[in-house]
């Protein structure tokens, strides 16, 4: 073989590593969004077993995270991409760890539900957390197309989204106090509402967090802990 051609073959390997990987990143992806439709719909239908089987689906994610991971080190130590290429295997590494903490906090909110649906339920079905998990979701889900897209204008959009998340979860956080204060036997049910709204802003930073890999990963800027509501248009000229 000519050493063009060894060349050409070479690189057309290396293209299709990265495409798979890509691919694999995306298909984690969607696992997740699954696990976090899921387990929303465990807490507002009050289906302990929905709750926890999505808990006990949680080790899907944690084997796709060592899989991709494990590729991403082979490639790293064999092919010694750099710039664009190099840059791209970072950001995945990153956004594969909060995908994966992302499908922790859906761990987390299957085993509340089990334990809310035991409990007497609110006549409203737990609408707020229902809005605050709706948000959240649409936030990860944009945030893995923006991914997939490469789209920075998509990704500097969801990272002003976290700032409503942020509000949400305060609302909810101070109407469970009001709660527990008019009705201390409620405690232990608010509580568990707690946590899960905790667990549903925590997805919301993880997902402003791919969506910043994203930025880093077609601009070559690192702009974790610089962007707020007010600059986050920053970049899209």
């Amino acid at each position: 073989m000519e050493a063009s051609d060894l060349h050409g073959h070479i690189s057309r390997r290396f293209n299709k590593d990265i495409e798979d990987l890509r691919n694999s990143v995306l298909a984690m992806g969607g696992l997740v969004e699954a696990q976090l439709s899921q387990a929303i719909a465990a807490v507002v239908s009050g289906d302990s077993e929905l709750g926890l089987q999505v808990a006990h689906d949680d080790y899907k994610v944690n084997n796709l995270e060592v899989n991709i991971d494990e590729e991403c080190g082979r490639i790293l130590a064999t092919r010694a991409p750099t710039a664009g290429d190099l840059r791209l295997i970072v950001a995945i590494i990153k956004t594969i760890t909060d995908l994966e903490r992302i499908g922790d906090e859906a761990e987390k909110i299957g085993f509340l539900a089990s334990k809310l649906a035991a409990m007497d339920r609110p006549t409203d079905s737990y609408r707020e957390l229902k809005t605050l998990g709706n948000h959240v979701s649409h936030m990860v889900r944009d945030a893995m197309n923006a991914f997939a897209r490469r789209d920075v204008n998509e990704a500097f959009e969801i990272v002003k989204e976290d700032d409503r998340v942020d509000e949400e979860y305060e609302a909810i956080t101070r109407q469970c106090i009001t709660f527990m204060m008019e009705d201390p036997r409620s405690i232990k049910r608010v509580m568990n509402v707690t946590w899960a709204a905790r667990s549903l802003e925590r997805i919301g930073d993880h997902a402003k967090n791919i969506c910043e890999y994203v930025i880093y990963m077609v601009q070559g800027r690192d702009v974790r802990h610089t962007l707020g509501s007010d600059d986050a248009q920053l970049g899209l000229d």
